[in-house]
C-alpha cells in the first residue's frame, strides 16, 4: 500500500480519539501563567507516540538578557515549555513542528453562546477559545507524527515538535527553545491561516508617542496650545507615513492584502479636565514590519518622519517617541525554497487543487526561528484566521485532519521517510 493511502486511512480511524484529545486541550484555559495543565497533556501524549520528551520551565531572568526577548513577564514557573524528539537515522533534513499552546483571554463572556473553554462539536466545528489559535493546528502536527509512527515509518532526519509559550506575548517560548539548541534545517508553523500557505510573515512592535502641549484656562484657550489638536497633526502624520511605507511594497505575495504593513492606533490618552487646555497626549500602537525590513530601520523611519513635521510647535516641542511591550521579528522563505515546493506539492496531492500562497497579515514566531534559531520557517495551518481572539472562536474538524495529512506526507519527504 502507498504511503499516502496508509496514513489517510490511519487518520480516518483516528478522528474520534484525536477530537478528543483536543476537547481536552480547549478545555485547559491555558491564559498567560496557566499553561502547566495542557503542556502535561502534551508531554503524555508525546511519551506515548514514543518520542523523547523535553520539559522545562525557562529562565526568565537568564532569556531577558537576549536582545529578541519580549514578553510580558520574566517568572515562567507555571509556564513549562515541551519539546518531542523524534531521532532520525542522521541522514536526512531536520524539521521543526512549533505550535504554542497560550491563548488570548476570553473577553466579555456575554459575547459567547457557550462557556468558551467548552470544547463543544457542532455541525462539524469544535468551538472554543485557543481551537483555532492555535490548538487545532497544534494537534495537525500531533496526529502528522502518530501517523506516521503508528504506519511504521522511519525518518532520516530529525524532528522536534514544539509546544510553546508566549507566543501572544512576543514568542519568549521559543526563544527559549532555540536557545536550548532545539533548530533545524526548517520549520512549519500551522497558525490559523484557512490552509493558505504563507512564506512570508509580517513583523510588528509597539510604539508610545507623547505630545506636549501648553496648559491654560478653557475660557482662554488661545493662551495655551491644545496637545490634542497638536496629537490629531501627528495622527495625520501617522497615515501619510503608512502610505509611503506600504506604496513600496511590491511583493506580489501582498497583492490580497489591502494594507501589507499597517500602522495602527490603538490608544489615545490626554486631558484632565473639561475646562482646561489639554497639555499632554499619549498615542500607543503598533507599526508592521515587512519581512525585508529590520525592527531598527523601521524604528527610525518612524522617529524620523514625526521629527519632520512641518508645525513650528512641534518644530520646537519634540515628540517624545518610545518603544515598549510586544514586539514580533518579521520571517521570510523563499518561495522555491525545497520544502514550500514539498508542502505545495502534498497539499495539492491531497486537497485536489493548488494552494494559495500569499503573505502573513500578522506577527508568528516564524521570525525567531528564522532569524535567532537560523531554521526558515512556512506558516500554515486549518486554523479561521477572521474568528482568532473572537468569540465564539472555532476550527472545522475536517481542515484538522487535511492538514494533518498534507504535513505528514511532507515530513516523510522532507526528512527522508522509509516505510518500515
Amino acid at each position: 500500500m502507498l504511503v499516502k493511502e496508509k496514513l489517510s486511512n490511519w487518520l480516518m480511524n483516528e478522528q474520534e480519539n484525536a477530537i478528543h484529545f483536543l476537547q481536552k486541550t480547549v478545555q485547559e484555559a491555558s491564559t498567560t501563567g496557566n499553561e502547566t495543565g495542557v503542556q502535561k497533556l502534551i508531554a503524555t501524549k508525546l511519551e506515548e507516540m514514543g518520542l523523547e520528551v523535553d520539559m522545562w520551565y525557562p529562565d526568565g531572568e537568564e532569556l531577558a538578557k537576549h536582545p529578541n526577548f519580549c514578553a510580558s513577564r520574566t517568572d515562567f514557573s507555571t509556564s513549562p515549555n515541551v519539546v518531542g524528539i523524534w531521532r532520525g537515522k542522521g541522514k536526512g533534513r531536520s524539521l521543526v513542528l512549533n505550535g504554542h499552546v497560550d491563548v488570548v483571554p476570553e473577553g466579555d463572556l456575554n459575547q459567547w453562546n457557550d462557556h468558551p473553554y467548552s470544547g463543544k462539536i457542532m455541525n462539524g466545528k469544535l468551538y472554543g477559545r485557543g481551537s483555532t489559535d492555535m490548538k487545532g493546528g497544534n494537534l495537525s502536527l500531533l496526529l502528522a507524527i502518530q501517523a506516521l509512527k503508528e504506519t511504521g515509518v522511519q525518518l532520516q532526519g530529525d524532528l522536534f515538535f514544539h509546544s510553546v509559550i508566549e507566543e501572544e506575548s512576543g514568542g519568549a517560548g521559543t526563544l527559549a527553545a532555540v536557545l536550548r539548541g532545539y533548530k533545524a534545517d526548517a520549520a512549519i508553523i500551522p497558525e490559523p491561516t484557512n490552509m493558505k500557505i504563507f512564506p512570508a510573515q509580517q513583523g510588528s512592535m509597539w510604539f508610545r508617542l507623547t505630545i506636549k502641549g501648553k496648559a491654560a484656562h478653557g475660557g482662554t484657550r488661545y493662551e495655551g496650545v491644545s496637545a490634542i489638536e497638536k496629537a490629531v497633526v501627528v495622527l495625520d502624520a501617522i497615515k501619510q507615513l503608512e502610505t509611503i511605507r506600504n506604496d513600496r511594497v511590491t511583493d506580489p505575495l501582498y497583492k490580497d492584502i489591502p494594507i501589507p504593513v499597517p500602522i495602527n492606533v490603538g490608544k489615545i490618552s490626554g486631558g484632565n479636565w473639561p475646562s482646561s487646555v489639554p497639555d499632554t497626549v499619549e498615542i500607543e500602537g503598533r507599526i508592521g514590519v515587512a519581512p525585508n525590513e529590520t525592527l531598527e530601520e523601521v524604528k527610525k523611519e518612524l522617529q524620523s518622519y514625526l521629527s519632520k513635521i512641518s508645525d513650528p510647535w512641534l518644530e520646537e516641542h519634540k515628540i517624545s517617541v518610545e518603544w515598549f511591550g510586544a514586539q514580533w521579528l518579521p520571517g521570510l522563505i523563499e518561495t522555491q525554497h525545497p520544502l514550500m515546493n514539498k508542502l505545495s506539492k502534498n497539499f495539492k496531492d491531497v486537497v485536489g487543487e493548488q494552494p494559495i500562497i500569499e503573505a502573513s497579515p500578522w506577527g508568528t514566531d516564524g521570525g525567531l526561528l528564522s532569524h535567532v534559531g537560523d531554521t526558515p520557517a512556512i506558516v500554515f495551518g486549518p486554523g479561521v484566521t477572521s474568528v482568532a481572539h473572537y468569540p465564539n472562536e472555532y476550527i472545522e474538524i475536517s481542515k484538522i485532519m487535511e492538514a494533518a495529512e498534507i504535513i505528514a506526507l511532507t515530513i516523510y519527504d522532507w526528512c527522508g521517510g522509509e516505510n518500515g
